[in-house]
């Protein structure tokens, strides 16, 4: 028996049905003699035309049930116990002289779903989506004889449909007498909307067209595909997908969902507004590339072998390059996982407010925060703190009832006290200025509690922060309980009780956190960039997703950070204690096409130079890690703990030893390699020596999910 032929454009159903016709045809068409039975024939193409009627009827019906299906229902956007949303009427604003349409444009995210994988895409390949489409539009439109709005960016017009091209996706229209239209910055007359029509063939885009509203209801599944067409093409589709190398994957699995996911996100407030205007400034420069790309394609001549075609193809190469760059980028943000683990790598992100510097008059400002206090708080605060420390002329007191307000007036050298008491924020608390932010007690005793949504609750800039014995309460902070964007800030004997995401420690910040408890994190507890400094000692992280994140990329200029972990006790996260995101050797392979040499290479180039010093591990530059035995560097003072701690909770501390440096060596490696293809012979140490670690000992690892230490391939 030959298998059935599939034309692009057919449906999944529409494959099952050519499948089912094949094999009976083959089975019962032919009767025992070898001779067609023709009688057979017939009734089996009589059931293929009411299997047909039958399917558009399951898709008309499909797209209005609240079916209990097993859809991705272990998501938060999956609730199949949620009804289905309810057209309703979308009535005009201001000018009254068109008629309603259907409301359309707050579909929750199931529903898109469902609609995009059940019904209008299915398991197609990229190069089928627009064969799909067509065939979808067709078993749901209304073929004619209904009103819409036409929609433009210069006018609203009252049309009727009177035909459709599907493959076109375009609808055949005429003009609503007497005219009904609104315009934006222009006047319009009936036969000069006439004229337009018949310049356009009285053809318009059917993603132009918004359904009349009708309480009928013959109408609703007309209004509803378009909305599922319009928000495709708005949200979902990329004009470079055409040309996506990938096409033998499933287009909705691969492009369709995640980017469904990251529209709602954003909707939703689940991504910080730094990385959705990172992704949009993507999205722009990627289609301005792959216009510019485009244009320059077309005007080279295949048969051309001219100087100046030449050159053109170089620079489409160039293009090229730089325009997959950037469509990574996307992917990256698109993919949930990847999302979470690399992040973004450039603050783009609401700055904090500017650093003012110090007070022109070169006063020193000390303030303190209470909503009430009594005498004897008053009398231990100055004989305490305000006497010993600040009785110097050059300094003032001044006092306010909020932590944020006295933030937003200090000053460079400014310190701020703050008694007991729990304190309620609304907005996050920015920090741009070398300040000194310290609670007057213990921490359980000085509460700053975040209650509303926001990218982060405490935002570090300044080039010198200390911050102590405070308490933080985050909820709902998209990007972290605290967030060194860049500067130093010095935490100690701090407790932060966190929601969503915890300490972030951004490329080129340093951050020092001593003695401090931190816990709740549902992503990290502490996510290390690279480039960055972060210095951890005598501190508990527990109870989060991962214990600490640590993160590298692919690209060479990225440094590792530099880290000191001591006497941290890493315990009860559901993951690992200490995880490293890195890229795969699939990543790493993209450079190697470019001419650089791969790591097996750089193995054997350099192999010399490994194998010297009596077995003792180095690297082509002068990298001093503590971690490797080289006596010219001096230890640090161990804070081991006074009772003997079994080996099993401190074996981690070697893994991310090994892990770590091997991981820098590497790319190091890959640095000098190209900077040899530049032409730079004798490397300078400053540029590539990277002091890795200060010290990573006597940290505890106890009852992590996954173990004390593993990485993460992207």
């Amino acid at each position: 028996m030959t298998e059935p032929q599939f034309e692009a454009g057919e449906t999944a159903a529409d494959r099952m049905m050519s499948t089912a016709d094949s094999i009976t045809s083959s089975e019962s068409g032919q009767n025992k003699t070898g001779k067609v039975d023709l009688e057979s024939n017939v009734e089996l193409e009589e059931d293929a035309r009411d299997f047909n009627l039958r399917q558009e009827d399951v898709v008309r019906q499909g797209l209005f049930q609240n079916e209990e299906d097993d859809g991705d229902s272990g998501t938060d956007y999956f609730n199949p116990d949620i009804a289905g949303t309810q057209l309703q009427r979308d009535e005009s604003v201001g000018d009254a002289s068109l008629p309603d349409t259907f409301q359309t444009n707050e579909l929750l995210y199931y529903e898109r779903f469902k609609a995009y994988q059940d019904y209008m895409l299915g398991d197609c390949k990229t190069s089928e989506v627009k064969a799909f489409t067509a065939d979808y539009l067709e078993k749901v439109l209304e073929p004619c004889d209904w009103q819409a709005q036409w929609c433009t960016d210069v006018f609203d017009v009252l049309v009727e449909v009177v035909d459709m091209n599907y493959k076109e996706l375009k609808a055949k229209v005429k003009l609503v007498v007497p005219l009904q239209c609104e315009t934006r910055g222009c006047e319009l007359t009936e036969a000069a909307m006439n004229t337009l029509l018949e310049a356009t063939l009285h053809k318009v885009p059917l993603q132009e067209l918004h359904v009349v509203f009708d309480e009928s209801g013959d109408f609703d599944q007309t209004a509803l595909a378009l909305e599922h067409l319009r928000f495709f093409y708005k949200h979902i589709w990329r004009q470079w997908d055409d040309e996506d190398e990938d096409d033998d994957f499933d287009y909705f699995v691969r492009c369709v969902e995640p980017r469904l996911r990251l529209f709602y996100d954003i909707l939703e407030d689940r991504v910080p507004a730094g990385l959705v205007a990172e992704y949009y400034s993507l999205l722009a420069r990627c289609s301005q590339k792959f216009q510019e790309f485009s244009s320059l394609r077309n005007g080279i001549s295949s048969d051309s072998e001219s100087e100046l075609d030449n050159v053109s193809m170089v620079e489409g190469l160039r293009m090229y390059e730089q325009m997959e760059a950037l469509k990574r980028k996307l992917r990256i943000i698109e993919n949930p996982l990847l999302r979470y683990v690399l992040g973004y790598k450039v603050n783009s992100g609401q700055q904090s407010c500017r650093a003012k510097g110090p007070r022109v008059s070169g006063g020193r400002m000390v303030h303190v925060v209470s909503v009430s206090t009594t005498v004897s708080q008053l009398q231990s605060l100055m004989a305490d703190k305000l006497g010993p420390k600040f009785s110097g002329e050059e300094f003032e007191v001044q006092f306010h009832s909020e932590p944020l307000l006295a933030v937003s007036a200090c000053y460079e050298g400014d310190v701020v006290i703050i008694l007991p008491g729990h304190y309620n924020v609304t907005s996050s608390i920015s920090i741009p200025d070398s300040i000194t932010v310290e609670g007057f007690g213990l921490p359980d005793e000085v509460v700053i509690e975040k209650k509303n949504k926001g990218d982060s609750f405490v935002e570090s800039t300044g080039a010198d922060v200390k911050v102590s014995n405070v308490k933080f309460i985050q909820h709902d902070a998209i990007e972290g309980i605290l967030c060194v964007r860049q500067g130093k800030l010095e935490m100690e004997n701090c407790v932060l009780q966190c929601e969503t995401t915890g300490v972030i420690v951004r490329t080129s910040a340093h951050l020092s956190m001593n003695m401090c408890d931190l816990y709740g994190s549902k992503g990290a507890g502490v996510e290390i960039y690279p480039g960055s400094v972060c210095s951890m000692v005598g501190n508990g992280i527990h109870h989060c997703k991962e214990g600490i994140l640590i993160k590298d990329f692919a690209d060479e200029l990225d440094t590792m950070p530099k880290i000191t972990m001591v006497n941290n006790v890493i315990h009860n996260n559901e993951g690992y204690g200490v995880i490293l995101v890195k890229p795969s050797d699939a990543v790493l392979g993209e450079a190697a096409q470019k001419d650089t040499p791969t790591d097996e290479q750089l193995d054997i180039e350099e192999g010399n130079e490994d194998m010297k010093g009596e077995g003792k591990m180095q690297v082509d530059v002068d990298v001093q890690l503590i971690v490797v035995d080289d006596h010219s560097v001096k230890e640090p003072v161990s804070y081991s703990s006074c009772y003997a701690v079994p080996p099993e909770f401190t074996e981690g501390n070697d893994a991310i030893k090994r892990e770590l440096v091997a991981t820098s060596a590497k790319k190091q490696r890959r640095q000098k390699s190209m900077l040899k293809e530049l032409g730079v012979t004798q490397a300078d140490d400053n540029l590539l020596s990277q002091e890795m670690f200060v010290s990573i000992q006597d940290n505890q690892f106890r009852r992590n999910g996954m173990g004390s230490f593993g990485t993460f391939l992207y």
